[in-house]
């Protein structure tokens, strides 16, 4: 049985150290690298669209860009607090209950998606409401850069041979290290793709060809729903997380269910966003009279 599932791998599995480098107890990891370029990456892209100001309503960016960096620091805290307590309460309490020091090792289990989105949704709502700067387009620039992290997060999921798929007769499967003997789906990898980089591709045109963020909420909405229809058709080749199992037959997972809301969050953002426009736009034309 060994020799063929060794045999249908067609497909070798890079043995990629999860440690870039080592310097005494101080170790720096794949996971952290990509958590650092995907917020520096996405700070730089969001910069990038924030200086266009006829891609917003009125033609007027919500915020500076000074104002825009001062928020990379309130994004970091979220996304990281929000991801790893999330996977905490949503994944692992019982294993980091009974080792309560595997709570600050990101790298020993992970970060939950869904718990870095509450998290970056608590830190913009604060934000927004401290700095006075428009919540769902706050929430627009930010969602149209996320894809930027959920690739490289993904990229560094595959490198740590974590979260692979469910075993498989593919011509690309493959062996991960701690996946036993069987050829696996690399579900990272199509996580990579479709949270990723199609999602960016797709939020790219909304905004810059269809001009989507002149209606607020309308790119965040488009992301939410983006991301939920790509998690749950990965969740149907990924193995679900061995403490939880299938919430339900041989196919529900906790994935799935903590995207199904996610759906409907995302289609109400994008139904409402057009009256955020004329509000947007009213507000605007109230502003210019006021001036003259």
């Amino acid at each position: 049985m060994e020799f063929v599932a060794t045999y249908l791998a067609l497909i070798t599995y890079p043995q990629i150290d999860p440690v870039i480098v080592s310097i005494g107890p101080l170790a720096i990891h794949w996971y952290g690298v990509a958590y650092v370029a995907g917020i520096l990456l996405g700070w730089r892209y969001g910069r990038l669209i924030l200086a266009r100001d006829h891609l917003w309503p009125a033609n007027t960016p919500p915020m500076s860009l000074p104002r825009f960096d001062d928020f990379l620091v309130w994004a970091a805290i979220g996304i990281i607090a929000g991801g790893r307590i999330g996977y905490i309460l949503f994944y692992d309490f019982a294993a980091i209950a009974a080792d309560p020091i595997r709570a600050i090792q990101i790298w020993n289990g992970g970060m939950s998606f869904h718990g870095g989105f509450l998290g970056t949704f608590v830190a913009m709502m604060l934000f927004a409401r401290i700095h006075e700067v428009p919540a769902f387009s706050l929430f627009d620039i930010v969602c149209a850069v996320v894809p930027l992290g959920l690739f490289f997060g993904r990229i560094a999921n595959f490198i740590n041979g974590e979260l692979w798929g469910r075993p498989t007769d593919v011509s690309w499967a493959m062996i991960f290290p701690t996946g036993g003997p069987i050829p696996r789906h690399p579900s990272q990898l199509y996580e990579a793709g479709l949270e990723g980089i199609v999602t960016l591709l797709v939020l790219a045109w909304l905004i810059f060809a269809k001009k989507k963020l002149k209606a607020p909420g309308f790119v965040a909405g488009s992301f939410v729903v983006l991301y939920a229809l790509s998690r749950i058709f990965v969740e149907f080749f990924r193995e679900p997380d061995a403490q939880i199992g299938y919430l339900a037959g041989n196919w529900l997972t906790m994935g799935m269910l903590l995207s199904l809301p996610m759906i409907a969050l995302g289609l109400w953002a994008i139904l409402t966003a057009p009256r955020r426009a004329a509000r947007a736009e009213a507000a605007a034309q109230a502003s210019a009279a006021v001036a003259k």
